[in-house]
């Protein structure tokens, strides 16, 4: 069986910056171990499959090891395949997903927005090693539906973070994210997940569903520019709009294939 596959940088307008995700574009569902399995072999963070459903689609999203619920890098890149590749002109898409509803992505200006469900966090107690696991010293810890969102006082403690992966894997399939106000924007963030299968995501784009309300409601602002700090560095525009979130961003085309399976 040959399979169309597609490889996409997002949230970043060159190559070799922000998050390479895989989009692969299925007439039918496979079996999920062979999904699981192409994830694993792509070996990127995640892996998008869509499938047609009348003018719209379904969407999943697998790490190298399993199927998570919400990924926005992935979904910015699937929404790039069809605009850019499959359906040349088309300028927007509604996504039906398994766990996260009914997701959108419109283009505009030469950026794609996710429109996405809201995240809010609220403070909880850290779970036992979480802390020492980071390093720094955050001010603050919340926690959200899926993650943990830990605040640092300055940018430059985010970026000098060095977490034992080991530690963070123990707590299971959930991320962490560690953010502070930005220097030259308004917060930064990074991504650890080694319990999904990748110790840490270039740029997160369902973190953003956490981020989002959590810094509009720390500095009164509803639209936001936002910087993911990992090595490969991502650019986002973020709105908050009460249960739903705006996280815009731009792609950079890699490579265009096709899976033998």
């Amino acid at each position: 069986m040959r399979l169309p596959l597609y490889q996409v940088d997002a949230f970043t307008a060159r190559p070799f910056a922000g998050n390479p995700a895989a989009v692969v574009p299925l007439e039918h569902w496979l079996p999920e171990a062979l999904l699981l399995a192409i994830a694993a072999e792509n070996n990127l963070s995640e892996t998008a499959f869509t499938v047609p459903r009348g003018d719209d689609f379904e969407l999943r999203w697998f790490t190298p090891t399993l199927e998570i619920d919400l990924c926005g890098h992935a979904t910015l890149a699937a929404a790039a395949v069809l605009f850019e590749r499959l359906q040349p002109g088309r300028a927007s898409v509604r996504y039906h997903t398994r766990k996260a509803g009914e997701l959108g992505v419109r283009a505009e200006g030469g950026w794609l927005e996710l429109d996405f469900p809201a995240r809010p966090p609220r403070v909880a107690e850290a779970p036992p090693g979480l802390l020492a696991a980071l390093g720094g010293a955050p001010v603050a810890v919340l926690a959200s539906t899926r993650d943990w969102l830990v605040r640092y006082a300055i940018e430059r403690e985010v970026a000098a973070l060095a977490p034992r992966m080991e530690v963070l894997r123990a707590l299971g399939p959930v991320g962490v994210i560690a953010t502070a106000p930005g220097d030259t924007c308004d917060f930064v963030s990074r991504f650890f997940a080694p319990g999904a299968g990748v110790d840490e995501d270039p740029v997160t784009g369902s973190a953003h569903c956490v981020l989002t309300p959590y810094w509009a409601a720390e500095l009164g602002r509803s639209v936001l520019d936002a910087r993911q700090i990992s090595r490969r560095l991502g650019i986002l525009r973020c709105s908050a709009r009460g249960a739903r979130v705006g996280i815009a961003g731009q792609v950079a085309f890699y490579l265009e294939g096709t899976l033998e399976v």
